[in-house]
């Protein structure tokens, strides 16, 4: 235990980190190891691969996500604007590059392989994304001159358009709608947000229109006919738990998922440690997005405000997408459940996301000399 006197970088950062998220954080990714364990055996059989093929490579991922979560969270303010700076121009260049070389599955590019590594650059794009929309937006608030809200529309545009051609509209919407919420937290006016969500209506109807396999996704949803295997498998797991689940390892309904692993590894929960274990997973989420937008809200400083309310935003936002297909609540969309769902981009974006909210909200002394002095203007004069 660092003691309080001692003033070193770690024990520094351990009495101003938010100890609270740094758990929630560390619970998730623990479930993740855990929850790979159960979900990933039968996957790596059926595919000819050892039976924990999956579960050491999660365990493989995790390590380095956990040590980069750590290392950004060590990061000040302006630190984490370059560092967003220097990502989005790396993921742009990457975006447009997936679109020629990338890796074709299932009919969209969005993976591209770097020295033998397969990267899904549109996950690390998304926090990139988030923080430099925020400090745009602080900017136009601090100086309404600069053309802050401008400059973030048009990255907003240039950011959909990519997304689009992969095409990938799960991550459109991910995106745009965490930007509607960032725009609506710097004083968006209501015209705007009309006018907002009448293009968000209008951009779903022209997907239905433009991508079959939108088109097919939500008309399965809506009538239950089609290829529904995997979410009806994903449901049948759920049912098959009950409250407390069959036990570890003696689920039968997972083995037939073919994405068990990863986008259904919330019904493999539900199926082997029941209804109680999805409430808890959902808990530690809710949890992480409350206290976030609550943190944000109490925020002196207009980037930190718009930055962890975007980052959480959008963490929450994949969260309940992927707990909701896996209910079948919404269209069946590939989206992993952060920290939990197999998977090395996402585990590492996600880590980058998180080790950014426990940067922007530790316990600055400039924070607290803030505080203080707008208390004592706050007294009254004797």
């Amino acid at each position: 235990m660092q003691s309080r006197l001692d003033k070193s970088p770690v024990a520094t950062w351990w009495w101003t980190i938010d100890r609270w998220f740094l758990a929630a954080f560390l619970s998730l990714m623990g479930l993740g190891i855990v929850l790979s364990f159960a979900a990933s055996p039968a996957v790596a059989q059926r595919i000819g691969l050892d039976s924990f093929h999956f579960a050491t490579r999660q365990i493989i991922f995790t390590i380095p996500a956990l040590g980069v979560m750590l290392a950004v969270s060590f990061l000040e303010s302006r630190q984490i604007r370059r560092m967003a700076l220097a990502m989005l121009c790396i993921t742009l260049v990457l975006m447009v590059a997936v679109l020629y070389i990338g890796v074709e599955v299932k009919g969209a590019r969005r993976w591209v392989s770097l020295a033998g590594v397969s990267l899904q650059p549109s996950e690390f794009l998304k926090p990139a994304f988030v923080v430099i929309c925020a400090w745009l937006f602080a900017e136009h608030k601090r100086q309404p001159d600069i053309p802050g809200n401008l400059f973030a529309m048009l990255l907003l545009a240039l950011v959909i358009s990519l997304l689009v051609a992969q095409p990938d509209f799960g991550q459109t919407m991910l995106v745009l709608g965490t930007w509607g919420v960032m725009f609506f937290m710097a004083g968006l006016p209501w015209l705007w947000i009309i006018a907002l969500g009448a293009a968000g209506v209008g951009g779903v109807f022209a997907a239905y229109t433009v991508f079959p396999h939108v088109a097919g996704r939500i008309d399965r949803f809506m009538t239950g006919e089609g290829d529904t295997f995997q979410v009806d498998m994903g449901r049948d797991a759920l049912i098959n738990g009950g409250w407390f689940g069959v036990g570890p390892g003696e689920g039968t309904v997972k083995r037939v998922i073919p994405d068990s692993h990863a986008d259904f590894v919330y019904s493999v929960a539900g199926e082997e440690f029941g209804l109680i274990m999805c409430f808890f997973i959902m808990t530690i989420f809710a949890f992480i997005v409350l206290r976030g937008l609550g943190t944000a809200l109490k925020e002196q400083d207009d980037f930190t405000r718009y930055a962890v309310g975007g980052l959480v935003t959008v963490f929450g936002l994949q969260s309940v997408i992927n707990m909701a297909v896996n209910l079948q609540l919404m269209p069946a969309k590939g989206m992993t459940l952060p920290f939990i769902s197999y998977g090395g981009s996402s585990q590492i974006a996600i880590a980058i996301s998180m080790g950014m909210v426990l940067a922007l909200t530790r316990k600055r002394p400039e924070k607290r000399k803030q505080l203080g002095f707008a208390s004592q203007r706050a007294m009254p004069a004797e």
